[in-house]
This record gives structure tokens, sequence and C-alpha cells, in this order.
């Protein structure tokens, strides 16, 4: 897969993660119930909520950081060791910044 086709894929990415933070967000800031029960099932859909929250804001830093070193030409390359990154891996794992190896070593 070329640069291009992999930076579509990655805006793709973060064009739908923002979707989804932004459906979180709004969920979140729902009125609650006034119900104990209800309340303490609200509760624990909010902090499932948050941790998918925080998921997502990791994820994106992950895409920006790939688009950043595509925009530097250092795309594909492993931020650790500087081996070239297969295109098996960035098929699978296009923001990834690691080669199997190094990955594998963290």
């Amino acid at each position: 897969m070329s640069h291009h086709a992999q930076k579509r894929v990655l805006l793709q990415r973060l064009r739908a993660l923002g979707v989804r933070l932004d459906e979180i967000e709004a969920a979140l800031e729902s009125p609650h119930s006034k119900d104990w029960d209800e309340m303490a099932i609200e509760r624990e859909g909010e902090e499932v909520l948050e941790r998918l929250g925080e998921s997502g804001q990791a994820e994106i830093a992950r895409i920006k950081a790939a688009l950043g070193r595509m925009a530097q030409g250092e795309y594909g390359f492993c931020t650790r060791c500087g081996g070239e990154i297969s295109a098996e891996r960035l098929a699978a794992v296009p923001e990834a910044p690691l080669c199997k190896d190094c990955a594998a070593q963290v």
C-alpha cells in the first residue's frame, strides 16, 4: 500500500474517532436518572465511556504522530532502531512507530 493510501486510511480513522469522541462526550453530558439503581448503572456506563474516550484520544495521538512522520519523510521507519517497518505491519497498523522486532521488546 502506498504512503498516499495509508495517509488516506489514517485521515479516515481520525475523522471516525472524532465523531466517536463527540458521541461519547454527548452521552456523558446527558441528564441523569433520579433512581439510585439506575444511577449506579449509568455511572458504570460512564466509566466505560470515559475509558473509550481515553483510548480514542491515545489513538488520535498515535495517528497524528504517524502523519507527522509522513510529512517529515520518516514514515515507514522505526522510531527506535531506524530500520524499515514492513509493508505488512504498516498495512495492519498504519500508525505503527516501531518495527516488529522493536515492538516485541517493549
